[in-house]
């Protein structure tokens, strides 16, 4: 089975994504990126004038890192280990 990360080799460009092309380079649903937004799995780092959501290039390697997780956890612990990797220092 096609993974993620397999899908996203298609290195997509450095932009700002809607998402919409989130989804197609993903692979995922508009539904699920929505979902992961919402849940606080995934930001956006822009708003449109229209007030459409944008990501950027970063939202693809979370989206992986969710991936890998989703094997053996749920999405609320996820959301736990994805929130004090926010909070942990950077290492050097």
């Amino acid at each position: 089975m096609e993974t993620l990360a397999t899908r996203l080799k298609k290195n997509p460009p450095v932009k700002h994504y809607r998402i919409g092309e989130v989804a197609h380079y993903s692979g995922l649903s508009r539904q699920t990126v929505h979902n992961y937004t919402i849940m606080g799995l995934i930001s956006e780092s822009n708003w449109t004038d229209g007030g459409h959501r944008l990501y950027n290039e970063n939202v693809f390697d979370r989206l992986v890192h969710i991936d890998e997780l989703k094997q053996s956890r749920t999405l609320r612990e996820i959301r736990e280990i994805m929130e004090q990797d926010k909070m942990s220092p950077p290492t050097a």
